[in-house]
């Protein structure tokens, strides 16, 4: 019992210093200015003579069997509300549902961005699906000379002022990026269960604050929504210099990062993920196609990640049932506490997600289904599934090629 004890005081003592020291991670401020705050100046009327303020931009969507989706989506990005020019390129990434032809009809409705629909074939060997699409859109793209690119997946939904803020946000604050984390579907009970702490556990491992921090060594994206410099783009070689990479958010923003570039993520308000994950098993796909990619392929990280992931989430209530049927006061206080400073870090992001308080105290249920997933990941990996995605495997361990 003594030595539980000392476990459930070194779970305490994490929980203390990831509430104190990590970033203010559990924290849903860091998000792009409220609704309705114009950061720049509207352009002037055209028949004035004078040019508009607003950057070009050329919007890059990579699609895969998305005619599920693209209804929702698509749409929001044709009617963006934004000043200056900006366009529209679809990459059907070898669909087979129709994708192609249903962006085109979807774009005949008359007023909105322009848009271009193309497919570039399969992927040569050591590019994944989703780079080799968003390669040749940029491709497209720089024909057209635009200040910024927007990588936006084919799922995401943009309110009509989203493309406006994102580029006020890169203007004012001088960033190279300027990526918001989607706002992830949660109606189903296990979406509800799953979801906020999948968001949650991210900006744990990569805190918002940090990433926006000149001269901090932490960088991250989420490839949902990505406004990026389009010299910037050409710097740090994207997509080019991540052409393997499954978690290729991530490591692009360590690329335009590592090339000195300045980028800021946050939490989306105008930017809505609307691919549902109604079952267990999806969400399971969701997670471990990419997890032992996190961990860089290694068993060592896989074994201290669950280490981890015990000693943070599960040592806490089950320090309380043993200490209580052990009669240990001291470890079922020390485990309440530390289940207490958990369940505080939450409760904001079940508030973000608009979900009822009461989840809260079931993170360490989550945490154990994340932990299940990790270790799948890594067996799958070991069978030679590797990352399956949408009929594609990527059994190869993620790198970034050097120059050469």
């Amino acid at each position: 019992m003594s030595a539980f004890v000392w476990t459930a005081a070194t779970s305490l003592a994490a929980w203390l210093w990831l509430l104190l020291c990590q970033g203010f991670f559990w924290r849903t401020d860091v998000r792009l200015p409220p609704h309705g705050e114009p950061p720049l100046p509207e352009p002037p009327d055209p028949t004035s003579g004078g040019e508009s303020e607003w950057p070009s931009v050329c919007v890059v969507v990579p699609a895969r069997d998305e005619a599920a989706v693209l209804p929702l989506s698509l749409p929001s990005l044709l009617a963006q509300d934004y000043p200056g020019r900006a366009e529209v390129f679809l990459v059907d990434d070898g669909s087979t549902d129709g994708t192609g032809e249903l962006a085109r009809e979807l774009a005949r409705h008359p007023g909105g961005l322009p848009l271009t629909v193309v497919s570039p074939g399969e992927p040569p060997a050591g590019w994944t699906g989703k780079l080799w699409a968003v390669r040749h859109g940029i491709g497209l793209a720089r024909a057209r000379d635009p200040e910024y690119l927007l990588l936006t997946d084919a799922d995401i939904a943009h309110a009509p002022d989203s493309l406006r803020a994102l580029v006020a946000a890169a203007r004012t604050g001088g960033f190279d990026v300027v990526s918001q984390m989607a706002r992830l579907r949660v109606e189903s009970l296990w979406e509800r269960l799953v979801v906020p702490a999948f968001v949650y556990f991210f900006a744990q491992l990569y805190p918002f604050r940090r990433i926006g921090r000149r001269g901090a060594r932490t960088a991250a994206a989420a490839g949902g929504c990505v406004l990026l410099r389009a010299d910037a783009a050409a710097r740090a070689r994207i997509p080019d210099a991540i052409r393997q990479a499954v978690i290729d958010d991530v490591a692009l923003a360590r690329a335009v990062k590592g090339g000195g570039g300045h980028i800021w993520l946050g939490l989306a308000d105008r930017v809505d993920s609307v691919r549902p994950y109604p079952r267990l098993h999806d969400l399971w796909r969701m997670v471990s196609r990419s997890a032992y990619a996190q961990l860089r392929h290694s068993l060592v990280l896989l074994a201290g990640t669950v280490a981890g992931l015990a000693l943070v989430y599960l040592v806490p209530p089950v320090a309380v049932v043993v200490g209580l049927i052990a009669g240990s006061a001291t470890a079922a206080v020390l485990g309440m506490l530390a289940w207490l400073v958990m369940t505080g870090t939450y409760v904001p992001m079940l508030r973000y997600y608009r979900q009822p308080l009461w989840l809260a105290p079931l993170l360490p249920f989550t945490a154990f289904l994340y932990l299940l997933m990790t270790v799948d990941s890594a067996v799958q990996h070991h069978r030679g599934r590797g990352a399956a995605w949408k009929g594609r495997t990527y059994a190869g361990p993620e790198t970034v090629p050097d120059e050469g």
